[in-house]
């Protein structure tokens, strides 16, 4: 038996329903996308993320990656948002 996708849900690659992600409701401060930044360093998930004066992300997936420039605190956590969207599809359909 396959699920099939209900209102506000977005079906991946094997049939399962993964719901959409809400729309914000806030811009995330700077202290947020820090500790986003500090949870996908800690469980290797990013080589590297460090905070630039100007508020810009310096983000490295690997250390031999080139170093990507997030232009700020909503864009780290997009980021972060992003690879846990990849980790539960590719968890789900490995399942």
């Amino acid at each position: 038996m396959v699920a099939r996708p209900r209102s506000g849900h977005r079906s991946c690659h094997g049939g399962i329903a993964i719901p959409a992600r809400p729309p914000r409701t806030h811009v995330p401060s700077i202290a947020e996308a820090g500790a986003w930044a500090e949870v996908l360093v800690r469980h290797q998930l990013l080589h590297a993320a460090v905070l630039a004066p100007t508020g810009q992300w310096l983000v490295q997936h690997h250390r031999d990656a080139p170093v990507r420039v997030l232009a700020g605190a909503t864009a780290m956590v997009d980021l972060a948002a992003e690879i846990q969207y990849r980790i539960r599809t590719t968890r789900n359909h490995t399942r």
